[in-house]
């Protein structure tokens, strides 16, 4: 082992943190160098993760990562999940190995409770008996009043490491404006409620205060010291706006360590949005000057610009950790990382830029004939990360083509090649799905297979299933079209409407069987690959009208929740169709959980 992880890495405080401009810039952050040129160390992978204590890390090398994907990531607009794709996520960022999931804001709504919980009493509960097994800390969002920590621990208290998370506002602009408070009630309502929720026999609290970023250095030393003594375990930073620059935060983490009393008795995290696109440079400024714990989501999604990126902090940590990080390292299980990403992907509905670092389409691909030549003669002229150590594998190196001919292992190889590994009925339907596809088509491409994986896999729970579309349409008269949906119950339904084109006319005739008003707020569409023969992928976002059903985890005001559906098919019309069916579905899912929670809890009482 190299001998800068001897020791935890440290700072000196006496002067400003600056993060080292070149290899003759001296700062408190140059101890952290380990100037020596060798090759990296991938910690992450050889070295066992600590026993989990709510306050303290017993290897300070350590950096526990907080997932928010479900709950920062899912007030993305139009990121509605339902409950169902909340628990296949979970799974998955269990996979990954997260620390901790963030799986939600229960006092949202009784819909976004029942998630949580769900989350907490399977999720929560996997793993080994031992206390030093992994099992990931489910969390629970609540604003610092009783009514929404009752709510948090509710939905929390069935898992085996529960945590609640609780904030207000600590900024000059946030108290006089949005909270209409003193900073004396603010602290008291802070202390007061992290309190609270210890005596609820939650033995994990964390605490943030709202837009740390912006707030008065002394006040905010102040109200960590009180709910240091008041319970919490973590303290977590905020940079709510996205405001600081990476010198600036890591300054302000390396005063809170050194100023805040009781400091030394709980972790320090970090949270930092993406305005002004710097929130994972932030986050490795954080970790460096002491955080550790870093909060994080799934391709970066979030409200706004979005959070740091778990995959960009997780990689860069693994990458240059060793080297210029002190040794700082994670738990996460990089394999999975690719698999996390596009399932995020499919149920937000938010896609993924081709040039997003780690996950794009274009992040592994090579395109200049300078680079090829390079890549050719050896892969590390241009690539600093093999796409293998994120579980993403070269389609040009198997040799495996798709065809109408070929067998479900070719196919399941090909599948895992590109970071599905998806088994049981799921398999087997999207087997024949592809089979349909090829008798039809001569070659199926990579970006085809993923477009079938999307339509088939990654679809909601099914409230009303597409049976057949029929349209007429062109110059001479108004296009009609005539659908046929089966309901849960095998029950066919069939509506014919007419519109401005075979789409509009195909949804028109959708509403009048589902009898849901909606309003269609986007629609896109495009060719997967090149041809006549193409496959389409569409995608649509729908909003129920006048229908509000969650809070905003800052605000506590009503949002009206937005509902995206995606489809594929070689038919363009078709595509469009599964893609609105598929939102309505998501749409009626969460609705028809709700109305169940609300006929369960009129029984409890009647009882």
């Amino acid at each position: 082992m190299a001998s800068s992880l001897s020791h935890p890495p440290t700072l000196s405080l006496s002067k400003p943190f600056n993060p080292p401009l070149s290899l003759h810039h001296t700062s408190p952050f140059h101890s952290l160098l380990n100037l020596k040129k060798k090759p990296p160390i991938l910690r992450c992978s050889i070295t066992p993760r600590p026993s989990y204590i709510p306050h303290r890390i017993p290897d300070p090398h350590y950096v526990r990562i907080f997932d928010t994907t479900l709950r920062d990531g899912e007030q993305s607009p139009g990121a509605t999940m339902t409950a169902k794709e909340k628990l296949d996520i979970a799974r998955q960022l269990a996979k990954l190995g997260v620390d901790i999931i963030e799986a939600g804001f229960p006092a949202a709504s009784d819909a976004d409770l029942e998630a949580v919980r769900m989350i907490a009493m399977e999720i929560g509960n996997m793993g080994g008996e031992g206390e030093n097994e992994y099992v990931p800390v489910i969390c629970g969002l609540a604003r610092c009043n009783k009514k929404d920590i009752d709510s948090a621990w509710e939905a929390v208290r069935f898992a085996k490491r529960p945590r609640i998370h609780t904030f207000i506002a600590t900024s000059e602009i946030h108290m006089k404006y949005k909270l209409k408070k003193t900073k004396e009630e603010v602290v008291e309502r802070a202390r007061s409620m992290v309190a609270y929720a210890r005596s609820l026999g939650c033995q994990d609290v964390e605490f943030s205060p709202e837009d740390a970023g912006r707030s008065e250095r002394e006040f905010l030393y102040h109200i960590l010291g009180e709910v240091i003594k008041a319970g919490a375990t973590t303290l977590n930073i905020p940079d709510t706006v996205g405001y600081t620059v990476p010198s600036e935060f890591g300054q302000l983490i390396a005063d809170i360590k050194a100023n805040t009393p009781g400091i030394e008795n709980v972790i320090i995290s970090t949270h930092c949005q993406n305005d002004l696109g710097l929130s994972t440079a932030n986050t490795l400024a954080g970790a460096c000057a002491g955080a550790r714990q870093v909060e994080v989501t799934i391709n970066g999604i979030g409200e706004r610009a979005g959070n740091a990126s778990l995959e960009e902090v997780v990689m860069a940590l693994k990458c240059r950790g060793e080297q210029v990080m002190g040794g700082l390292y994670t738990g996460i299980d990089t394999k999975h990382i690719v698999m996390a990403s596009k399932m995020v992907e499919e149920y937000s509905g938010l896609l993924v830029q081709p040039h997003k670092a780690i996950v794009g389409a274009n992040a592994f691909a090579h395109e200049s004939g300078i680079h090829q030549d390079g890549m050719l003669k050896h892969k590390n002229t241009y690539e600093i990360i093999s796409p293998e150590d994120i579980g993403l594998h070269r389609s040009d190196e198997s040799g495996i083509v798709l065809g109408k001919l070929s067998g479900r292992h070719a196919f399941r190889s090909k599948l895992l090649e590109l970071g599905y590994d998806i088994d049981g009925k799921e398999f087997d339907d999207l087997f024949w799905n592809f089979k349909s596809v090829a008798e039809k088509k001569k070659n199926i491409t990579d970006d085809d297979l993923i477009a079938l994986v999307s339509d088939e896999v990654f679809q909601p729970q099914v409230v009303w299933k597409l049976g057949d579309v029929q349209v007429t349409c062109g110059s001479l008269g108004l296009s009609t079209a005539t659908v046929r949906l089966i309901a849960a119950d095998g029950v066919e339904h069939t509506a014919c409407s007419v519109g401005t084109g075979p789409v509009d006319a195909a949804y028109k005739a959708v509403d009048l069987i589902v009898k849901v008003p909606v309003s269609l707020l986007e629609y896109s569409m495009n060719g997967v690959t090149a041809g006549i023969d193409a496959i389409a992928s569409t995608r649509v976002l729908i909003c129920e009208e006048n229908y509000h059903a969650t809070k905003n985890a800052y605000s506590g005001q009503a949002i009206q929740r937005k509902f995206s559906g995606t489809g594929a098919s070689m038919d363009i019309v078709i595509a469009s169709v599964r893609a609105y069916v598929g939102a309505l579905n998501k749409l009626l899912g969460i609705k028809k959980q709700k109305v169940e929670e609300y006929a369960g809890t009129e029984a409890t009482q009647s009882l």
